[in-house]
């Protein structure tokens, strides 16, 4: 039986190239991170892609494997190296075990695409179309298996770096992995037309690229929702720029309530006041006598204060929540840990070892799936709680039954890196996918008002106290995201990498 073309591994004349080749896969890792925030040159993702690709193009799985985890070090080394300020400026790790742990994190995180580039080598890479379709494909299979596997990463996925392009018209149709798809595909376009220069197979790449970039450019044009009413909602989100070493001092609790009391009042006089993550570092039973008079105040004036909070249930239970006080009602329980940061996996084990395993409110319990939106006087607010905002699926579930969405974080664990701006341009995505007005509150930056469109209407900086004040817009209707989530793309995927290889055997291999 004749083997598929390219699909052995490099002979003897490309061994110096290949040499070169792998030194070159942490740049092309590296230029996915210019195309998330704060750079956001979205051609550095395409161009990271195309050079991925075509580093696979004749190696064989073991050597693609290699290449994927040189290519996987380079993009999580730069995108994700903010981990180094949560272990070492906030766990108190010292600088030499800061950087293991933080190496050692990025490097497991390679291994995935080390796996995908030996998939892609010795299965997807021989079937007909196996780099323009086969490769998009699995590169989103492995961006959702990035979501979920050990609890989850769906971080620096190649889609976010296309918010302001054309692509984005996808989002609200197929949501971040749909434009992740249209991205890698874009760049095996590219790259199969440098390498074929065929005038036949260049029309139908030209044709690919016009209908992935001019249909976005038309479902851009789209209402998908319409506002619930004339009027909007007028919001107020605290920002109060809390230490992070004062913010579960005892000693400095009672500064903390009293700058809460002192900013309260200006902020009722707006439908919607909104406080960061953990905002009272006390237990919710045991500073209900502060926050009483602050909701009866609140239902005076005709408001509502959305804030998180840890809760306790009676058996023990710690939860970190977010609850609606005043005109509002409701209490939500964070379902998506972050790990190390509010539970410790293997936690026998670990603790004691190192402060960065003892961290403040780090034992909390998932709650549980299927929780009702909040309310806020007569509209309903679908809650995420920080790492929450970054799980496309969950986001679309909650949304279905929302008016709007509210997100709470405390980026202070990220400092002045990279990390809080990807933060904030994930969010971005969500509003977009879903059609949503998304309200986003810190305790240090960066606080938004973010538009159905996924557009920032107002923002605060970083590091400073501030309440961010405007409008927001209950909306009515859904995208077909929120409909129907994740799954049409992850199936579609799955789909399409199965017909292609039934149709190598049945067809294109007995052929040869």
């Amino acid at each position: 039986m004749a083997r598929a073309p390219g699909s052995g591994e490099a002979g003897s004349s490309t061994r110096e190239p290949a040499r070169w080749m792998s030194a070159l896969m942490p740049v092309a890792g590296a230029l996915l991170t210019l195309s998330f925030a704060p750079f956001g040159l979205w051609p550095a993702g395409i161009a990271g892609a195309a050079l991925f690709g075509y580093s696979l193009c004749t190696c064989g799985p073991r050597r693609a494997a290699w290449r994927g985890w040189l290519f996987g070090a380079g993009l999580f080394g730069t995108g994700a190296s903010w981990v180094y300020v949560s272990i070492h400026v906030y766990g108190a790790a010292p600088v030499p075990l800061a950087l293991f742990l933080t190496v050692i994190f990025c490097a497991g995180l390679a291994l995935l695409p080390a796996a995908f580039a030996a998939a892609y080598a010795a299965w997807i890479r021989p079937l007909p179309g196996g780099m323009l379709l086969g490769f998009p494909a699995l590169w989103v299979l492995f961006e959702w298996l990035r979501s979920w596997l050990l609890t989850g990463f769906p971080w620096l996925y190649l889609g976010y770096g296309h918010l302001d392009s054309w692509l984005a018209g996808w989002a609200p149709v197929a949501g971040v992995y749909g434009i992740s798809f249209a991205v890698a595909l874009t760049a095996s376009c590219l790259f199969l037309a440098w390498r074929s220069r065929r005038p036949a197979a260049l029309a139908i790449y030209a044709a690919i690229l016009v209908v992935l970039w001019g249909g976005g450019r038309q479902l851009a044009r789209v209402e998908w929702v319409a506002p619930a009413s004339e009027l909007p909602l007028s919001v107020a989100l605290y920002q109060p720029n809390i230490p992070l070493e004062r913010k579960w001092d005892p000693r400095y609790y009672p500064d903390i309530l009293r700058q809460y009391e002192a900013a309260i009042g200006p902020q009722l006089e707006h439908d919607l006041v909104i406080w960061p993550e953990s905002a009272i570092p006390r237990l919710y039973r045991n500073v209900r006598p502060f926050l009483e008079p602050i909701e009866r105040r609140a239902r005076l004036a005709d408001s509502t204060l959305i804030t998180g909070i840890p809760t306790a249930s009676q058996a023990g239970v710690f939860h970190n929540s977010i609850v609606a006080l005043g005109q509002g009602s409701g209490l939500y329980h964070k379902q998506r840990l972050v790990p190390f940061g509010e539970y410790v996996p293997l936690e026998q084990w670990l603790r004691g070892l190192i402060a960065f395993f003892d961290l403040p409110m780090s034992n909390f319990s998932r709650g549980p799936a299927g929780q009702e939106p909040l309310r806020a006087g007569s509209y309903r607010a679908a809650p995420f709680i920080c790492y929450e905002i970054v799980y496309p699926g969950l986001v679309a579930s909650g949304s279905r039954n929302a008016d709007l969405l509210v997100t709470i974080s405390n980026d202070t664990w990220f400092g002045a890196s990279i990390g809080p701006l990807q933060h904030l341009e994930m969010a971005r995505m969500r509003a977009l996918e879903n059609g949503r007005y998304l309200l986003r509150g810190t305790n240090n930056g960066v606080t938004a008002i973010i538009d159905h469109r996924g557009r920032v209407r107002a923002r605060t900086g970083q590091f400073e106290e501030a309440t961010l004040v405007g409008d927001a817009r209950a909306m009515l209707g859904h995208t077909p995201f929120t409909s129907f989530g994740t799954a049409p793309v992850i199936g579609g995927c799955t789909l399409l990498l199965l017909l292609m290889t039934l149709a190598y055997r049945l067809f294109w291999r007995e052929g040869r």
